[in-house]
């Protein structure tokens, strides 16, 4: 009763220090992020909301720039048609004059222009570019332009938008302009009188640059309007007009130039005037509260470090407080770690009852798996010798039969010499194919087997090739697979040089590159197509149809099972060209503890077994 009374104690105790332990982390998360929060906000909208006045500030300066240096384009044009064109002339002798000089001014800015007038002081039409009929009685004496013209003559007066209704020109079509009208002296029959130059301006230029700015779709505009109010742009402009939107211009018009607050529609904006040079006309960039609160994209930023500084925060506190409490499961950790790693270190058994069990259990599920890996690892083995083993015991034996039919014909001949000389050779061949029994010989025994067998087949096709063995000594000592040549060198002449009269030729080499072996079977023969190349070695079916009992494939499995996949056969043909097979090896040299390794079937390590050898 007493132990459970213990323990009972101890696992409310730590119940309690985990509940403490989370109760503090939560207080001080939620404190540092309520803090940061405030702060980070505050800052982050001013931030905010002064980046985008200061952007729509630059923006708004660099269009009135423009606005400006097209409105003074315009009044360089009526300057250019008062002062050089009606002024010094008379229209009473000289109108042809003054219609091409303005048509020359026409023509030159007719991109931006609509019409050109001269008007009397009593409304009557003096010349107008380009050349139109006048609508009839348009009594341009009522109309501002003319108005405004006649009542301040000193200056220069621009209208707001307006629908161009003084001429005809046949099209029945009707353009918006500004007009910018002044008070003109001009001549006739040398009598100086008083009218109105009048030069439409295009409406869709300043369309256009304002247009050009309002591309934002946050709520952000801009618009133009004169110094009494009335709008000359606006992106909702028809919307106003029909009465559906408004806006507050005539208070606009009123403010200075700079930064302003208003309040409009129940809704808090700000507001940015800028006035337009000669013409007192402003324009107006209007930013929504709202734009600020969605604009805010720092807020994003604001959480990350916030979560970031709260993690850092968490993770020194409980490094400072649970650093005893997890030191038995780092030191366990560490023990597993060092194990994975490949040692053979004892896993940590201490600490609680719980990560004392968890010990025991690691370290005997660790011992399962070893066995387990061990018995899995044999198993491999004992597979990938028996695929050697089949791979070996398909070699055609028609090879034999061959021979000895080549023998029996040279006895019955009376060929005994070469009778002789056969039965040694295949004696020589049979005794490296045996080979006691080993899968894994040197390249010299191979070679051998390779020339035996080359001479064999040089008394059976009646020397019509050659064969030339150029092999690098270094190569010799090195380990193989045997019986890799044989079949490589029955396809050269079957289907190399079999069929040439005395001008084939086959040339078997030896080389060490690159910690590889490479050894190469050469003909000039008839050679293979890119296509036939290509399935060679990937189509088992096509090689035992052409090739030896063994093919080609069979030699790649068997290199590839022994060595790895990074070995094996490459082939190179070209059509009447000939063949070069490459065989790819690893140098390893050849000792008798290392055959007896690779004759295990085990995956060697190259560098292990030249260490050995040194």
């Amino acid at each position: 009763m007493r132990n459970k009374y213990f323990r009972r104690m101890k696992k409310n105790k730590s119940r309690g220090i985990q509940s403490t332990i989370m109760l503090v982390f939560s207080v001080i998360s939620i404190s540092i992020m309520l803090i940061l929060g405030i702060v980070m906000y505050f800052r982050f909208s001013t931030l905010s909301r002064g980046k985008t006045i200061q952007s729509t500030e630059k923006l708004m300066e660099q269009a009135g720039e423009n606005l400006e240096d097209y409105l003074v384009s315009m009044r360089q044009i009526s300057d250019a048609v008062y002062y050089n064109v009606i002024k010094e002339n008379d229209f009473s002798d000289q109108s042809d004059v003054i219609q091409q000089g303005m048509d020359l001014l026409y023509e030159a800015n007719k991109g931006n222009l609509r019409s050109i007038a001269v008007y009397n002081g009593s409304g009557s039409l003096i010349a107008a570019e380009p050349v139109a009929s006048q609508k009839e009685d348009p009594n341009v004496t009522r109309q501002g332009w003319y108005i405004q013209a006649m009542e301040k003559m000193e200056n220069m007066h621009f209208s707001t938008p307006h629908i161009q209704n003084l001429f005809d020109d046949g099209t029945l079509r009707y353009y918006w302009v500004i007009s910018l009208s002044r008070v003109a002296e001009f001549t006739i029959h040398g009598d100086p009188q008083i009218g109105v130059l009048l030069v439409d301006m295009d409406y869709f230029s300043i369309s256009r640059m304002m247009r050009q700015i309002n591309t934002l779709n946050n709520g952000q505009y801009y618009y133009l309007c004169d110094s009494n109010g009335q709008i000359i742009y606006h992106p909702r402009q028809i919307q106003i007009s029909d009465g559906i939107a408004s806006e507050n211009s005539a208070a606009a018009a009123k403010y200075r130039d700079g930064v302003c607050e208003e309040t409009f529609e129940g809704e808090r904006r700000t507001v940015i005037v800028n006035t337009i040079s000669y013409t007192g006309w402003k324009l107006v960039g209007v930013i929504p509260d709202s734009t600020f609160t969605h604009g805010m994209i720092n807020v994003r930023y604001f959480i990350v470090m916030l979560m970031l500084l709260m993690v850092m925060t968490l993770v020194i506190i409980y490094r400072v407080v649970s650093v005893r409490i997890s030191s038995p499961i780092c030191r366990l950790n560490d023990s597993v770690m060092g194990y994975e790693a490949g040692g053979k270190p004892e896993i940590y058994i201490g600490g609680s009852s719980e990560i004392r069990y968890l010990g025991h259990s690691i370290q005997s599920s660790y011992e399962k798996i070893e066995t387990l890996m061990k018995r899995s690892v044999q198993e491999q083995n004992e597979r990938r010798k028996s695929e050697l083993d089949a791979l070996q015991s398909q070699i055609n034996p028609h090879f034999l039969y061959n021979t000895l039919d080549s023998i029996t014909w040279m006895v019955e001949g009376g060929r005994n010499d070469e009778a002789v000389f056969m039965i040694s050779q295949l004696a020589k061949f049979f005794r490296i194919s045996l080979s006691q029994g080993c899968t894994v010989i040197s390249i010299k025994d191979e070679l051998q087997h390779a020339e035996s067998y080359m001479n064999i087949q040089k008394v059976r096709y009646k020397n019509s090739f050659s064969i030339v063995f150029d092999i690098d000594p270094d190569v010799c000592s090195c380990c193989t697979v045997k019986l890799i040549l044989q079949p490589i060198l029955e396809n050269a002449i079957a289907y190399g040089v079999s069929g040439m009269d005395d001008c084939g030729e086959i040339r078997v080499t030896g080389r060490i590159q690159e910690g590889s072996v490479i050894l190469s079977v050469k003909d000039n023969g008839i050679g293979m197509s890119e296509e036939e190349v290509r399935f060679l070695l990937t189509d088992s079916g096509r090689v035992r149809k052409h090739g030896s009992g063994v093919g080609l494939v069979n030699v790649n499995n068997r290199i590839q099972i022994l060595f790895g996949k990074e070995y094996g056969i490459s082939v190179e043909s070209e059509p009447d060209e000939g063949t070069t097979v490459s065989v790819c090896l690893p140098a390893v040299p050849y000792t008798e503890e290392n055959r007896k390794i690779l004759e295990k079937g085990h995956i060697f390590n190259r560098d292990e077994m030249m260490n050995k050898e040194m």
